[in-house]
């Protein structure tokens, strides 16, 4: 006779409420705002008219909110953590850009079904730990006929190599899987192939510059979220050796010669038309 080993769904709720310190811890901002051309980038591409109405999922400091709003689209602008919506908030302002704000869980949205002609995300859904939810959700507020557009980075790409090199110093969380298969064309095709009319998946790189490796190290541990906590989870000794592995995943894809650090790192524009 076979044993039957059984197996507990993971805690979601405890999982976001660690990544949600996590995401609230440091100041994620002074990142996000490298990223921008990224959300310009999707805006082109998804070539939404004004006046479309938009949702913006895991916002973080409003990157893809400002590329829309920017564009003339009506945008709402969510997040869990408050904080990242008060800076996104800053940033709209001062542009004098009318965007909407509002906390919300990218795994339980506070809206209709087919509320939006556009659902967008970049570098954001892609961290939930449920996976499959979050994508049913993103599918079940945008319109038919909308579009779901999405930015992600891969598995094999730099940031993907970054999100491996942290689990061997971090033990990620039971039963969750990488963030990375939203950068998958076949998970993507997969989870949002069903109810699509179309899918456009295109492998784009945003370039990561600093003054070098050690500034790129020293910025993400003081203000990026997960590797701040990493950090801080780790004895003097753990603490070397992570930064040891980072500054290795640097040196593999830097193409800088000069002893600063340009890395381009692979993501994936997605943009779904769904039926």
């Amino acid at each position: 006779m076979t044993a039957t080993v059984a197996t507990s769904a993971p805690d979601y709720s405890a999982i976001k409420a660690k990544q949600n310190a996590a995401w609230a811890s440091g100041d994620y901002a002074r990142i996000g705002t490298t990223l921008q051309i990224v959300g310009e980038s999707l805006a082109e591409a998804m070539d939404l008219r004004p006046a479309s109405s938009v949702l913006d999922v895991a916002a973080g400091n409003g990157n893809a909110t400002l590329a829309f709003a920017r564009r003339l689209c009506t945008v709402t602008s969510t997040d869990y953590v408050d904080a990242l919506l008060a800076r996104g908030r800053a940033r709209a302002e001062a542009e004098a850009l009318d965007v909407t704000y509002r906390m919300a869980d990218a795994e339980q949205l506070p809206f209709n079904d087919g509320a939006f002609d556009g659902v967008v995300s970049t570098f954001g859904v892609m961290f939930t730990p449920n996976q499959s939810k979050a994508a049913s959700e993103l599918l079940r507020v945008c319109r038919s006929g909308g579009k779901i557009g999405m930015a992600n980075w891969t598995p094999t790409g730099f940031i993907g190599e970054v999100f491996k090199g942290l689990g061997k110093h971090i033990v990620p969380p039971a039963g969750v899987s990488s963030p990375s298969l939203w950068g998958t064309e076949s998970w993507i095709a997969q989870t949002f192939g069903p109810q699509a009319r179309a899918i456009a998946f295109e492998k784009k790189a945003f370039v990561f510059r600093y003054h070098s490796p050690e500034h790129f190290v020293d910025v993400f541990r003081a203000f990026y979220g997960p590797i701040h906590k990493a950090f801080l989870a780790l004895d003097p000794v753990g603490q070397g050796a992570l930064a040891s592995d980072l500054i290795q995943t640097i040196a593999r894809f830097n193409t800088a010669t000069d002893g600063s650090m340009r890395v381009p790192s692979d993501y994936a524009e997605v943009i779904v038309t769904k039926a």
